[in-house]
């Protein structure tokens, strides 16, 4: 079956403050899906919100991945059916070594008796380690302990491309990369693109979208979408600023604090 992934009039707050203000959207398996936004306007609300981070109280809305409901999900739950998000900042675990996590996690996803072997873990995870460019060390060391910025952000990559999901969220994947990373990140992700899996997008910058090219930008303000188009789009936001857009649209502040 085909991935379909559909967000439809979505609402969340924190704290009693709505965030999110009804956003719609919905991705089909081959699509890359870009949102582009300025600060303050709901873009990593929207993707701790999809994963069910317990900060986030979700008010209204639906999310469905290939017939699903998502929200009636647990964290875990999402994760095994298929949804994966590559964090802005990543946490440090200690005690837990990066392929320890990452054979747990894939057997997670795995029915019991269907457990990955350790043989060809070993081999996939130094494959991709390679093609990431990777220190094979890394396998060892602790979950994110003492990595860069750089290096946890390959290490997000390194865990989409193991775990094989079917709606990839990436937020601000480009934030504290120096172009090389940033190429290595991209060349990742764009060899997992396929007719099964679907990308979302978070990104401040233009410059990630020169590398993984988007099929649809979506510009964010107020707690939802109020405009789409190709990745021309994302090119005149990147060379004139959203100024254009607040005019078009009649919008004053753009961030959550203004209905």
């Amino acid at each position: 079956m085909a991935t379909h992934f559909k967000i439809d009039g979505l609402r969340a707050a924190i704290d009693g403050k709505e965030i999110l203000k009804g956003l719609s959207l919905e991705i089909k398996g081959g699509e890359v899906h870009a949102i582009m936004g300025p600060n303050g306007t709901g873009k990593s609300t929207l993707a701790s919100s999809l994963m069910g981070h317990p900060k986030y109280e979700v008010t209204d809305g639906e999310v469905v991945l290939n017939g699903e409901d998502v929200l009636e999900m647990a964290v875990d739950e999402r994760a095994r059916a298929g949804l994966f998000l590559a964090m802005q900042y990543p946490s440090e675990i200690s005690g837990v070594t990066n392929s320890d996590f990452l054979r747990s996690a894939i057997n997670a996803r795995r029915e019991e008796g269907k457990e990955i072997s350790l043989i060809k873990f070993i081999r996939q995870m130094e494959g991709k380690m390679k093609e990431l460019e990777m220190n094979p060390e890394f396998a060892h060391r602790y979950l994110n302990e003492g990595f860069s910025g750089g290096e946890k952000k390959r290490n997000e990559i390194l865990q989409m491309m193991m775990l094989d999901p079917s709606i990839v969220i990436l937020d601000e994947i480009d934030s504290g990369l120096d172009i090389d990373a940033l190429k290595i990140v991209a060349n990742g992700v764009n060899a997992m693109r396929s007719e099964d899996r679907g990308f979302l997008i978070i990104t401040h910058y233009q410059r990630l979208l020169d590398y993984i090219k988007p099929d649809f930008v979506h510009v964010m303000m107020q707690g939802r979408i109020v405009k789409s188009g190709g990745p021309e789009l994302a090119e005149r936001l990147e060379s004139e600023g959203y100024d254009w857009v607040k005019e078009e649209l009649g919008i004053v502040d753009e961030t959550v604090g203004q209905v």
